[in-house]
């Protein structure tokens, strides 16, 4: 007996510091606080996962890595689940959504401008670039879409230039994160490069989003997966040059281990040391219109911040019926419960007379036709659409049975998707498939002098 106890006694020393080593090594990695902003709900304040499965819901998907996400309805602003929501992390280039829902209304985007030395200093390293040369005249739309499609950092300090200066802009779109209920937000650089104090959450993401797609610009340039950007000029007549960029959102343009998502119509993506792989992302499918953002999941694998993004669409749209929301998207400062239903009586609304405070002011739509370009009103895109769209035209969403409750409609939601998957390379540039990690260069391409024939794939850093 005496043995047996010592065995026994020994058993259970080694069974409890197996017990312990497991907490101690779990203690190394970054825990939300036990409480956080209320904003949308108690619940949303709590750490952990929340979900209210009704009958017939479908169980969340398993192996959700993610240090933070939300699954919410786009237009009733219904949060389906969330996990750790507020959590403030640093935000990476997804932080750009602000920056254009705050700068869109500003400029008409066929407006002009020369780009100057000092407007392109101040990056930080290793920041993603589209390709801006000093010296070289850029119309407004050339930007936006170097600032949705490469997440050019450089195309984000000329337009911070243009509203004033990045002091200036970083102002502003705290002042708009305030407005919009976004609680968890501080803004130090426009970009979203890391930087000291810079924070965001996975709800502000998503209420960011939500808010930019009232505006027909953001959602065209969100929803655009390649087109031409000026490069240098050439020849006698001083002809401009063109080429390609590709939108670095893999849900949009797919990738050897990543299909088009069907249904997405964009928006942003990011990838920085600090903060991980970040990305919001909206989607429809019969109707029902989800956004979804994900927040620094596990690099055990290539590529997971799309594939747990599309997991938790997946879920949401076979979900939606059956689960009860664990909070809301609370609309922006002023706008009433049912201000969001009134506006989305008309659908046809344009940049002119559109729904939500973002984006409505007497700019020009981007889209009235085929949407925004880069160079000669063309775009390459595909099939996977959002919402079935034809050659230069696109449907418009029908909102009609979504006027219930408190609704923010997205009149004219669009996408275009690519099959295939995989990216190509144009001639004159190659394009790396990969994410991008350090500083801020989650692009695929870094363009650092404008010219074709000077881009070259970044080097992947671990």
């Amino acid at each position: 007996m005496t043995i047996r106890g010592a065995a026994l006694a020994a058993a259970a020393t080694l069974l409890s510091l197996g017990g312990v080593a497991p907490a101690a090594a779990q203690d190394d990695k970054p825990r939300p606080p036990d409480q956080m902003s209320n904003v949308g709900g108690t619940l949303l304040g709590q750490p952990g996962t929340h979900v209210d499965l009704g009958t017939g819901a479908p169980e969340l998907p398993k192996k959700l890595t993610g240090r933070s996400w939300v699954v919410a309805d786009a237009e009733s602003g219904a949060v389906l689940a969330a996990h750790n929501a507020h959590w403030k992390l640093p935000p990476a280039s997804t932080l750009k959504m602000l920056f254009a829902e705050t700068l869109l209304p500003l400029f008409n985007k066929e407006e002009k401008h020369e780009v100057a030395a000092e407007e392109l200093e101040g990056m930080g390293e290793g920041s993603s670039l589209v390709g801006i040369k000093e010296n070289l005249t850029y119309t407004v739309r050339e930007l936006w879409l170097g600032v949705f499609l490469r997440s050019g950092n450089d195309a984000v300090h000329v337009l911070s230039a243009m509203n004033g200066g990045v002091d200036a802009t970083v102002a502003a779109m705290n002042e708009r994160a305030r407005e919009l209920g976004a609680e968890d937000t501080h803004v130090v650089s426009p970009d979203g490069y890391d930087a000291k104090g810079q924070t965001s959450s996975a709800y502000d993401l998503t209420l960011f989003a939500r808010a930019g797609m009232q505006n027909p610009d953001f959602r065209a340039y969100a929803a655009t997966p390649r087109a031409k950007f000026p490069g240098g000029k050439t020849g006698k007549k001083g002809k401009r040059e063109y080429f390609e960029i590709q939108n670095t959102n893999r849900l949009l343009t797919g990738d050897v281990d990543v299909d088009v998502y069907k249904g997405i119509a964009g928006i942003k993506n990011g990838n920085t040391t600090n903060a991980g792989a970040t990305f919001t992302g909206v989607a429809e499918r019969d109707g029902r219109v989800l956004l979804v953002t994900v927040m620094h999941p596990d690099e055990d694998e290539s590529n997971a911040v799309y594939k747990e993004a599309g997991k938790l669409l997946d879920w949401g749209f076979k979900a939606a019926p059956a689960v009860q929301p664990v909070g809301e998207l609370v609309p922006p400062e002023g706008m009433g419960p049912q201000d969001g239903a009134d506006a989305g009586q008309d659908s046809g609304k344009n940049a002119d007379n559109s729904q939500g405070t973002a984006g409505s002011g007497d700019q020009p739509s981007a889209s009235d036709g085929a949407g925004p370009t880069a160079a000669d009103g063309e775009e390459e895109g595909g099939v996977g659409t959002a919402l079935a769209i034809t050659v230069g035209s696109v449907a418009l969403l029908a909102i009609v049975a979504y006027v219930i409750h408190r609704r923010w409609p997205l009149p004219d939601l669009v996408g275009r998707g690519r099959p295939g998957g995989a990216i190509e390379q144009q001639a004159g540039h190659e394009v790396d498939p990969e994410n991008e990690r350090d500083g801020d260069a989650e692009s695929a391409v870094d363009a650092p002098s404008g010219d074709a024939a000077e881009v070259s794939a970044e080097k992947k850093l671990e």
